[in-house]
């Protein structure tokens, strides 16, 4: 009987077998010339990653949290108003983080948990008087919900505002086009669909971002965060010199470029369309067993994780049983919602056995729980989807 386990949530997620393997390399030093030119060719494949050639990538030992900060701390000086498109939890947490640095937040929630706001009410927000940066989580973990980067990021540039996207839970999974979209700025984090364990903040920054940093009148208020530092830290690596501000996390970087390797082995238009296809077949397999999911439609549903209502009777009890079947998979995070649902990742390096093998877990878990429904029926609907 084997011990481990199918870890299916939407972060920390599953690594294959090079990056864990280069997680276990014997630690260089951080100017030793094999991490330099490691270092250096990670930063210029993030580029390709992020499809945003014109940009500068950060690499910095944290978390995704750490990457929404920096953001914050570089662009935003006391008084600068910013519009806030919340979908969830992490929308609410970069409202709280630029409130942190002094700005002046405009939050829009959507209309009803599980949407998102309407473009004309952005736009009206927007009009409504002059914002210097724009927030939008492009898949908030909370809710499961996809937002309209493209039609945002149009209007965050018709009215002059830096269009910053947190990227955590889409990046290297959902489409994502900063550069053609006109996005200023994304950030992500390591350990979801990059495919790497967790210790990376990571963030690109276009042109106009870069620009309104190098304008401050007032000094970065967060030593860390802080790009003064960090700049010339990544110009050296990509120009294949060593340089030092704090040290950067080897392993991680090592492991990161093979990620980021073989995410561009794949071909991004390759990887958009798996992780479309796999979460089709996920949500297939829910409907058909009758699990309403939070986003309130499928066009506003993510492509990297699904997060499913529990049925009626059913409570969180149900995640200890599909972890006896061998699968693990998260608790609800959104506080309004936290014990109704479940959620499900399926993003880096997941595969069509992965969902098949969580379909039938959760099925598992939904027999012995008394939830009556067809058994198997959402393993055969999965399967149908999996099979085109």
């Amino acid at each position: 009987m084997k011990n481990r386990k199918l870890l299916m949530i939407p972060g920390p997620v599953e690594f294959t077998p090079e990056v864990l393997a280069a997680m276990g390399l014997p630690t260089t030093s951080h100017v030793a010339p094999n991490f330099i030119d490691v270092f250096g060719q990670a930063l210029e494949r993030l580029k390709e990653v992020f499809l945003f050639p014109d940009s500068q990538p950060f690499v910095v030992a944290g978390s995704g949290t750490l990457a929404m900060d920096m953001a914050a701390a570089n662009l935003i000086e006391p008084g600068d108003r910013a519009l806030v498109v919340s979908t969830g939890y992490f929308g609410n947490r970069f409202a709280a983080i630029l409130e942190r640095y002094g700005a002046e937040v405009v939050r829009l929630d959507p209309p009803a948990l599980g949407d998102a706001p309407a473009p004309e009410a952005v736009e009206a927000a927007l009009r409504a008087g002059p914002c210097k940066l724009m927030t939008v989580t492009h898949v908030d973990t909370s809710t499961a919900v996809l937002a309209d980067v493209p039609t945002l990021a149009a209007l965050g540039q018709q009215y002059g505002a830096l269009v910053v996207v947190d990227g955590v839970c889409s990046v290297g999974g959902e489409e994502l086009r900063p550069q053609e979209w006109g996005v200023d700025l994304v950030l992500t984090a390591s350990q979801k669909a990059l495919g790497v364990p967790p210790g990376l903040a990571i963030l690109v920054a276009g042109p106009r971002a870069l620009e309104a940093f190098r304008k401050r009148k007032t000094p970065v208020g967060n030593y860390y965060a802080d790009w003064t530092h960090w700049l010339p830290i990544m110009e050296a690596y990509q120009a294949r010199r060593a340089a030092y501000f704090g040290t950067p996390p080897v392993n991680l970087i090592w492991a990161l470029n093979v990620s980021l390797g073989q995410i561009l082995e794949e071909g991004m238009e390759a990887r958009f369309a798996r992780h479309r296809h796999l979460s089709d077949a996920f949500k297939a397999a829910m409907e058909a067993i009758g699990l309403a999911q939070v986003p309130v439609n499928r066009r506003q549903a993510a492509h990297t994780l699904t997060a499913p209502y529990y049925p009626e009777g059913i409570d969180a009890r149900l995640l200890g049983l599909i972890g006896q079947a061998g699968v693990i998979v998260a608790g609800g995070l959104h506080p309004a919602i936290r014990d109704r649902h479940f959620r499900v990742g399926h993003m880096g390096a997941v595969t069509p056995s992965d969902i098949l093998t969580t379909v039938g877990a959760i099925e598992w878990a939904l027999a012995r729980s008394g939830h009556r429904f067809e058994v198997g029926a959402g393993l055969a609907a999965a399967a149908r989807v999996l099979a085109t």
